[in-house]
């Protein structure tokens, strides 16, 4: 889906972003979404749960 993003196109959504949110928020607003993406990549790295067989139930 944003495959095929490119210079244009970003230019434009991040001229809207800077118009909805300011100038003064754009940094904090970036830092916040690095952080997360950080938190997301460290997650998905360190997620070795193993799935569990489901247990039969006994014949009655």
């Amino acid at each position: 889906m944003f495959k095929n993003i490119q210079g244009p196109e970003l230019m434009i959504i991040l001229f809207i972003i800077l118009l909805l949110f300011g100038a003064k928020r754009m940094p904090d607003m970036a830092r916040s979404l690095g952080r997360s993406v950080r938190i997301l990549k460290a997650e998905t790295k360190n997620d070795t749960t193993k799935t569990e067989e489901p247990t039969k139930n006994p014949e009655a």
